[in-house]
């Protein structure tokens, strides 16, 4: 069995597509995944806007993101099923480092992450600004 890996896709969608049928669009992707032995962990429409130049005769797109996670032999056939799928202008696939899927997919959900907290014994937490000063005083005079 190959490694399960977590991936970042970006897609470029036809805006005239999505606005259509924003959630039939969505859902088609997600599909696509699911059907190719994947899990979607987040999957959401990232911004709209005018591209930097035409793609194919299109002047402006849909921004869209998904996080998901599947076996790495399989990432080709995905690739090619995101290319057939007509709504899509353009996509970008990357593998996720795996010490930071867990704070991406907060952030793509709008939670906040509390991870791992750094240990601050023997920090002196009050720190007076004067002190600071004095001691940068002193270095310069020194």
């Amino acid at each position: 069995m190959a490694k399960v890996n977590t991936y970042e896709t970006l897609f470029i969608l036809d805006s005239n597509h999505y606005a259509r049928d924003p959630g039939g669009v969505s859902k088609q992707l997600d599909d696509i995944i699911a059907n190719l032995g994947g899990e979607v962990h987040v999957s959401r429409m990232w911004m709209e806007q005018k591209l930097a130049y035409p793609i194919n005769k299109h002047q402006k797109g849909t921004y869209y993101l998904i996080y998901f996670s599947m076996e790495g032999p399989t990432l080709p056939k995905i690739d090619r099923a995101f290319k057939l799928y007509e709504p899509v202008i353009r996509q970008l696939t990357i593998r996720l480092d795996p010490r930071l899927v867990e704070p991406i997919l907060a952030n793509a959900r709008g939670e906040h992450f509390a991870g791992p907290q750094i240990d601050t014994i023997g920090v002196d937490d009050d720190v007076d600004e004067d002190d600071v000063t004095d001691d940068v005083e002193d270095a310069v005079e020194a």
